[in-house]
């Protein structure tokens, strides 16, 4: 088994663009942090033939959910809010503005299969859906993607 601190050199960086794909700039840093947190400690009884991707994806999913409740807990500032400096990411908020508009299956689909590269089989294992509607809901919502930001010399 490779060491823990290997997986998170070889994995973060996708982690966190599904993190940023699923919850926004604002909020993947956190989930990240709480997704390889949960891992470390899960790691160890990992079976030997796991697909670690889809298994840090899982996670990251989980700890998705777990960050929207939150927020929905939380109390709804008022007043003018200071604008927050960048996150890496793409050149502009606009993709970012796109995909959080996107209906949240079609979000999830696109996020982990675009962005983590999973089959659409892990996919509905993930997010409790037949492949066939994994498949859709990411089709869907590149569609989406498509009319509402110019995507030119993007691949797909």
């Amino acid at each position: 088994m490779k060491p823990f601190e290997q997986i998170v050199a070889e994995h973060g960086p996708m982690v966190l663009r599904v993190c940023r794909a699923v919850l926004g700039p604002a909020d993947a840093e956190d989930a990240w942090s709480e997704t390889f947190l949960a891992a470390l400690k899960a790691y160890p009884g990992l079976p030997a033939d796991a697909n670690v991707q889809a298994w840090l994806v899982t996670i990251a999913h989980r700890k998705a959910i777990d960050l929207t409740r939150a927020q929905a807990r939380r109390p709804v500032p008022v007043g003018d809010i200071p604008d927050r400096p960048g996150h890496d990411g793409p050149p502009d908020g606009a993709l970012w503005d796109a995909l959080a508009r996107l209906p949240d299956k079609q979000r999830l689909a696109v996020a982990y299969h675009y962005v983590a590269g999973l089959p659409y089989r892990e996919i509905a294992e993930i997010t409790g859906g037949t492949t066939d509607a994994a498949r859709r809901a990411a089709a869907d919502g590149i569609k989406a993607l498509r009319a509402t930001y110019p995507l030119e010399g993007a691949h797909s």
